[in-house]
């Protein structure tokens, strides 16, 4: 029996070392390249109604509630959103607002887990083109470092940015002058 014991003694002492050798903070982060100018891309994030139209996250719960204070776009303006447990509950709200340059998000999650994390889309021209960057960032606990081992959040939250930002470039190039006049 003391063998036994001294084995899972050991192998929880191992998961320990391993969890904590995480790193303490995280990023994730993904970009596309969209055909217009940023002042086309920029009112997709900056308004947050505009994200209805692809927001990422909205086909895993199509009742999820929606509620919006705050001004409609730039700093203050946010979201706030209750849905099943795929998308949890939590609030969005802009902390920093550079037209055509960058958007900044306080991200906090309430369900399934309380975490606070920062989000940013960044605007950079390539010609013709703008290159939209959209990125989460933040600090990992313990439990969070321990989650990290089972699921992979870059993957997880990667590929969503990336069906976002597919989207997002989709509507913007399909109607450039529409979104350019809102």
């Amino acid at each position: 029996m003391l063998p036994i014991i001294l084995a899972l003694v050991f192998i929880a002492l191992i998961l320990i070392v391993v969890v904590l050798g995480q790193s303490n903070e995280f990023t994730v982060s993904r970009q596309i390249r969209i055909n217009a100018p940023a002042e086309q891309i920029f009112p997709q994030v900056n308004e947050l109604r505009n994200w209805e139209a692809w927001n990422p996250w909205a086909p895993l719960d199509p009742n999820c509630k929606m509620t919006y204070n705050g001004p409609p776009a730039g700093v203050g303006a946010s979201y706030s959103w209750s849905g099943n447990n795929k998308i949890g509950a939590g609030r969005n709200t802009i902390t920093e607002s550079r037209p055509n340059e960058l958007v900044r998000f306080r991200l906090e999650f309430l369900k399934p887990m309380t975490v606070t994390n920062t989000a940013e889309f960044t605007f950079d021209p390539d010609g013709a083109n703008t290159v939209a960057t959209w990125s989460m960032s933040g600090k990992r606990n313990f439990p969070g470092k321990l989650f990290g081992l089972v699921l992979n959040c870059d993957k997880m939250c990667g590929d969503q940015f990336d069906k976002g930002l597919a989207k997002m470039k989709s509507l913007v190039e399909a109607k450039p002058t529409a979104l350019a006049a809102h």
